[in-house]
């Protein structure tokens, strides 16, 4: 596994987050308020089980994978890349006022704590 964050040229200052192999164990992105704007999800090496990227908005030493109830839940079909971008009509991104935390299994819900077979690639952009 690896993880980098690198914050992008601009006057924005989005940081790009990216993790070559989120899995079952909760990994903090970032332990402060933040906007997230796109998560990218590459699931392709896992041909036959979708992947189920939990987000919350708590610290990541509050968060027990499969026990605390995630804020999102992203579905990535067997084999996909999908993208998944936050935009209302009143903003563009999603503020996690506390915290943002990941992990990615293979049950949706809260419940399951099972990782993916194979690695799944993801990266998040945020402020």
């Amino acid at each position: 596994m690896a993880i980098t964050q690198v914050t992008l040229a601009g006057p924005s200052g989005i940081i790009e987050y990216t993790n070559t192999d989120l899995a079952e164990v909760k990994d903090a992105v970032k332990a402060s308020s933040t906007v997230v704007y796109q998560v990218y999800v590459d699931n392709s090496a896992n041909a036959a089980a979708a992947s189920y990227v939990k987000i919350w908005n708590v610290a990541s030493g509050s968060v027990t994978v499969g026990t605390t109830a995630p804020d999102e839940i992203i579905y990535v079909p067997a084999a996909a890349r999908i993208t998944h971008t936050f935009f209302t009509v009143a903003a563009a991104g999603k503020t996690f006022g506390t915290a943002l935390t990941v992990a990615c299994v293979t049950t949706a819900g809260t419940a399951g704590t099972t990782g993916p077979t194979s690695d799944v690639v993801v990266s998040i952009l945020y402020v």
